[in-house]
């Protein structure tokens, strides 16, 4: 891995059309780069094959290209599966070793309902340190997958303060042990967010991560994640949300201004000149092209508050 090369990337999830604010977080990505005369990757974030779908890993890719935000390597239609998740299992497997080795990791039993109850970025992946699968016998682990339960793996925390400066939003400060033991492998088998991301950032050689503020909360694992498995973590900025005026975050479930919608109703010039004059980086929003925004990029310029959308 070179990390004297500036690196960036995206990495949407092919579960819905992009949305507003999928578009925001990702301008914002390709701007970061391509100020800083770096290398953009693309890779799809299709872990759960219940929610990922080829169709809508198209149209990103034509979402995207279509804005003008285009990458230096990545998934393509037709193209590497090796910048799919879906094909990157024997990596995970091989960090999932490593931590289960350091003794750092250690089978749940808890129900779904059990873990949805803590809070987190991604619901179900995170549990209390209450949680008492930690003490579990050997002999107790075997009786319960004796009876059919199929353990997800923790990661067992540390008490470790971890401090980072954001691009963004500065110095951010968290116990890691505050939002406790993580999932990392899901009682299905299929490798958790967290582990994969982490995983992904490092092999990569990826030095600045780009994306939405309501996974700020999720840094500080993937930090200490990306550290023990002996990788150097990226540089983190975090931009601001989109939302509905009732707080609610825009959607893909919910398809909240998508760009089926967007693209009938305006230019790829535009479009980017609204989300422009949203997001801080011009007063007004008259058409922009990305290599005219990217001219002039600072984050200065963009809005630390929320962004109010009237869906």
């Amino acid at each position: 891995m070179n990390y004297s090369i500036y690196k960036g990337r995206y990495a949407p999830s092919p579960s819905g059309r992009l949305h507003l604010g999928n578009i925001l977080s990702s301008l914002l990505a390709w701007l970061d780069v391509r100020s800083n005369r770096g290398s953009l990757v693309f890779r799809l974030e299709d872990l759960d094959p219940d929610r990922s779908y080829d169709e809508y890993a198209r149209l990103m890719a034509d979402d995207l290209l279509w804005l003008g935000l285009d990458w230096d390597e990545g998934w393509r239609p037709g193209g590497s599966l090796k910048f799919t998740q879906g094909a990157r299992n024997a990596l995970y497997e091989d960090a999932f070793d490593t931590l289960r080795r350091r003794g750092l990791i250690y089978p749940c039993y808890c129900s779904r309902a059990q873990r949805l109850a803590a809070s987190a970025p991604h619901p179900g992946d995170a549990c209390d340190h209450g949680c008492q699968c930690r003490q579990f016998s050997a002999s107790e682990r075997a009786e319960l997958e004796r009876r059919g339960r199929k353990p997800a793996w923790k990661v067992m925390v540390p008490d470790r303060t971890i401090s980072f400066t954001d691009g963004h939003y500065g110095t951010v400060e968290e116990k890691l042990g505050e939002s406790g033991d993580f999932i990392v492998r899901r009682s299905d088998g299929v490798f958790a967010y967290q582990l994969a991301v982490s995983v992904d950032d490092a092999d990569m050689g990826i030095t600045s991560v780009v994306r939405a503020r309501d996974l700020l909360s999720s840094t500080v694992r993937q930090i200490w994640l990306i550290e023990e498995l002996g990788g150097t973590p990226p540089k983190y900025t975090h931009a601001p949300l989109m939302t509905a005026p009732d707080g609610r975050k825009l959607s893909k479930r919910e398809g909240d201004l998508n760009m089926e919608t967007l693209r009938q109703r305006y230019s790829p010039e535009e479009l980017l000149g609204h989300i422009a004059a949203m997001s801080g980086l011009r007063e007004n929003a008259s058409p922009v092209t990305a290599k005219e925004l990217a001219a002039d990029f600072s984050w200065d310029r963009v809005s630390i508050n929320d962004i109010i959308i009237d869906i």
